[in-house]
């Protein structure tokens, strides 16, 4: 197998809009990050990935794109965006864009010219169909609530969106579609960017026909993802990507996956498959769904510990020697993972953070850190629906306390509290100063009000901070093959309360093992006498004695 740069790299994804704001409109910017790269340059990170930057009229936070070849004007201009990828470079440092061709804005002039007559030369660049019997033309319903077809008044025909209204589904059958992206895309790679995280890529292909969903909930739409996920061209789709754009250049790619499973991401990223990098697959983020399926992701149980053994496990076992994973706890659509798979109290934050970097960051894959997640960040803790900026979080209440009365009023509140998009999105902890360093304006969502205790200036000035924690563990990888190419196995996968696995490579064996409890708990793994202890979350080792959230990784 031949080694490639970003086998070894870890990624920091920046979420512009809450990271830092240069100019004081309460709206993080490329002017911000750029400032910022100093700081991004000590975690030790080797590429950063940038949520969208587009043109957008921002009906979903820059994924509704109106023109892919300018920078939204509230994040700064091309100058700048040139200024930071230059710095970035200098830096030692790569940069990642979002790619997001499934849909675009209707603000897009192709969308405009589409929607304007039937015989208009973009028509059939988006998805158009006659509604059934005065009815839309048929049940799927939109990941943003509702339907996903929105009748046009100037054609009386009905267009395709999986998303918000705002966001039309391109029509990727239709090859000018797909010429155009192929040369969207090499705008950037020219410009030098080093890759692209592609939004829900997955979706690209949809089924002949576009039949009616199962719905045995018999909910007013029903969930089309089934329909949607890994269509029967999307092969053909990507292949044609890779030969067209991607081989051309030494780039990296991960295709955002929701529904993939291993067999599918070896058809897509098998070291031969000559299509994507890596995917990002949901098993382990999507675990504690709800039991009522009309109610999806929105939940607040915590996941079981076998569960999250079993999903992570899969993966890395099928994908080992074939295909590469990417490793994340959490992004800009997931809550805070201290929050989701720790514990976010004062006494455990901490030690929870560090014990959860731990048992990613010593897996085979790409690791990637949310910004803030190095801190140790905390989901944002809500209680008023007027706090939430989300369209996803905003509309599923509409949606399923008003219209649908599935559930009442308190109990939506904790279900976003636990899992709305919001939780990540809340502006970067710089300090303790006012509105936490992000803004000297009014930021365009409220800060978490832990930002006095939670910051990175406290973290730079102690040591023992969940932030040299993970600068820690990017040099281990770093340093060494066995954490980046090792096998992998997974060690007593039905105890409830650890998390062990063994790694293998070369001569080399690495044992990781993670206390995911709050509890003080025994357990005994064989393991030779000469061993060493590579990082740990505590000062000392007591041996087969493991403490509250206590991580620890042995090499022999």
């Amino acid at each position: 197998m031949k080694k490639k740069w970003w086998q070894k790299a870890v990624v920091y994804q920046v979420y512009p809009r809450s990271f830092q704001d240069s100019d004081g409109d309460g709206i993080g910017d490329l002017g911000g990050v750029l400032q910022r790269l100093p700081y991004i340059k000590k975690l030790g990170v080797d590429v950063i990935w940038l949520n969208p930057i587009y043109k957008s009229p921002d009906k979903d936070n820059g994924y509704d794109i109106s023109d892919y070849r300018a920078i939204q004007t509230k994040f700064g201009n091309m100058k700048v965006f040139d200024q930071l990828l230059a710095e970035t470079h200098r830096l030692g440092m790569k940069i990642v864009m979002d790619l997001v061709v499934n849909h675009t804005s209707d603000q897009h002039e192709w969308f405009k010219q589409s929607r304007s007559s039937k015989d208009n030369p973009y028509r059939d660049f988006y998805i158009w169909r006659d509604g059934k019997n005065n009815l839309v033309p048929n049940n799927w319903g939109s990941y943003f609530g509702g339907s996903t077809w929105q009748f046009d008044e100037a054609t009386k025909q009905y267009y395709l969106h999986l998303f918000a209204k705002g966001q039309p589904d391109l029509n990727w059958e239709n090859p000018a579609v797909r010429e155009q992206v192929w040369e969207l895309m090499r705008f950037w790679l020219n410009k030098g960017v080093d890759g692209f995280r592609m939004d829900v890529i997955n979706f690209l292909s949809k089924p002949a026909g576009l039949p009616d969903a199962p719905n045995p909930e018999h909910a007013e739409f029903a969930n089309v993802e089934p329909m949607v996920a890994d269509g029967p061209k999307l092969n053909d789709y990507l292949r044609e990507m890779n030969k067209k754009v991607l081989s051309h250049y030494d780039v990296m790619s991960v295709g955002e996956m929701p529904s993939a499973k291993p067999k599918d991401a070896l058809e897509y990223t098998g070291l031969d498959a000559h299509e994507l990098n890596m995917v990002f697959q949901f098993d382990h983020v999507t675990l504690a769904l709800n039991k009522d399926p009309r109610l999806g992701k929105w939940n607040d149980q915590p996941v079981k510990l076998v569960d999250l053994k079993q999903a992570l496990s899969k993966w890395q076992t099928a994908l080992d020697g074939k295909g590469w994973n990417s490793l994340y706890w959490n992004n800009h659509d997931r809550a805070r993972a201290v929050s989701r798979f720790g514990n976010d109290s004062p006494q455990y934050r901490v030690l929870s953070a560090k014990m959860l970097a731990t048992t990613l960051h010593m897996m085979q894959g790409t690791p990637y850190i949310y910004q803030g997640e190095e801190l140790g960040m905390t989901n944002a803790h809500f209680t008023a629906l007027s706090e939430y900026q989300d369209i996803e979080s905003i509309e599923a209440y509409h949606q399923l306390v008003e219209r649908e009365k599935l559930v009442d009023h308190k109990t939506m509140m904790r279900y976003l509290a636990t899992e709305s998009r919001d939780n990540a999105r809340t502006p970067m902890q710089w300090d303790t100063s006012t509105n936490a360093g992000f803004t000297s304006g009014k930021p365009w969502l409220q800060l978490n009000k832990n930002y006095c205790e939670i910051n990175a200036a406290a973290e730079l000035k102690d040591q023992q901070s969940v932030f040299y924690y993970y600068q820690k563990l990017i040099k281990l990888r770093h340093q060494s093959d066995l954490i980046v190419y090792g096998n992998y196995q997974e060690l007593i996968p039905e105890d409830e309360e650890v998390f062990a696995y063994r790694r293998e490579y070369q001569g080399q064996t690495l044992v990781v093992i993670s206390n995911f409890t709050e509890k003080i708990i025994k357990r005994h793994l064989e393991m030779p006498t000469n061993k060493k202890l590579l990082i740990s979350n505590y000062a000392d080792d007591q041996a087969d004695h493991l403490r509250p959230f206590e991580a620890k990784v042995y090499l022999y």
